[in-house]
């Protein structure tokens, strides 16, 4: 039984990449579109699943980190012309560092406490944005005319060449799975998991709790922040109305509905929250509504999300009875 279930999964999976890959080409430009902006959030929710999904905490001011990357995009690039892709680095670690500095002090609250506090810090940076801080964020109005990424001098529009982009995104997303599967089975994410699950006998067991959840916050922050420069890049406009609280909803939500901890969880949740709601466009003013009674629902019937993480067993190596010293 469990074979089959295993074989269909991988079916499943299979499909979608091959339906994926291809799409660009059985497509038009506004349903690539969407495929692009569902790839941009999967990215967001896969980098909050390490703050929220692997080291338990919740954060709902992720797109603080993400406006952060964007808006260090836009100034550079608007100022000195440096290529947008070459910035990716820079925005990330501008992200992780204000990530550094706002989590250490808040680092050691859990639950409603550390919610309250990210709310709070995403709304601070929207309205810094808005206030035109240093003067460099263009206020209100955002900052216009980023350049599109270049690859070997070519420029790609990811509004006029949304294949182009979309394979672009779609890298990035890819590097981003690779890398992130990795890390959940490293040291590292085993002990942000045993954190996670039971986090006193996890700091009983000598695993420095606070560094570790530090460490997975700046983490997470700085895939945000390089996810801002793609968005940046793909519109060439950027305003604060872009990163309100209502976007940290929608990644807290895509990591919740689909199952927290888990990659394949995060990449179905960013499909029903961002893709399936174009496909009821005629519902729209119904879409916070039909959320809402979705998360309700998941709480209720499925907490643990749709594709929950599979426990993995780690096998302990026999100690050899010459090695044990009294």
């Amino acid at each position: 039984m469990t074979d089959a279930r295993t074989k269909i999964r991988k079916t499943v999976y299979t499909l979608v990449v091959v339906f994926w890959i291809f799409a660009p080409l059985y497509l038009n430009n506004y349903w690539t579109d969407v495929l692009n902006n569902v790839a941009i959030y999967a990215v967001l929710g896969l980098s909050l699943n390490i703050i929220l999904g692997y080291g338990g905490m919740f954060h709902m001011g992720h797109a603080a980190f993400y406006a952060i990357g964007a808006y260090t995009t836009a100034i550079i690039n608007t100022t000195y012309g440096i290529p947008v892709l070459w910035l990716m680095p820079l925005a990330g670690i501008m992200a992780g560092l204000f990530a550094l500095v706002v989590a250490k002090p808040i680092i050691h609250l859990r639950g409603d406490y550390l919610l309250i506090v990210t709310i709070g810090m995403v709304e601070i940076v929207r309205i810094a944005l808005i206030n035109n801080v240093f003067g460099i964020t263009g206020g209100a109005n955002g900052i216009f005319g980023i350049s599109s990424p270049s690859i070997f001098g070519y420029s790609i529009n990811g509004i006029v060449h949304t294949g182009q982009f979309f394979y672009l995104v779609t890298g990035f997303l890819a590097v981003t799975i690779l890398l992130f599967y990795l890390l959940e089975h490293s040291r590292f994410g085993r002990a942000l998991k045993y954190l996670c699950s039971d986090e006193i006998a996890a700091e009983g067991s000598g695993i420095n709790t606070a560094g570790y959840k530090l460490a997975a916050f700046v983490l997470g922050a700085f895939w945000a922040g390089m996810t801002g420069t793609l968005y940046a890049s793909k519109i060439t406009f950027i305003s604060p109305e872009s990163f309100s609280f209502w976007e940290s909803v929608v990644m807290f939500m895509i990591v919740i509905l689909g199952g927290s901890g888990s990659i394949p969880g995060v990449l179905l949740g960013a499909i029903l929250i961002i893709g399936l709601p174009e496909i009821f466009q005629g519902l729209q003013q119904y879409r916070l509504l039909i959320f809402g009674l979705a998360l309700v629902a998941m709480m209720v019937f499925r907490p643990q999300g749709i594709l929950p993480p599979k426990p993995h067993e780690y096998p302990v190596e026999s100690l050899d009875e010459s090695e044990v010293s009294l």
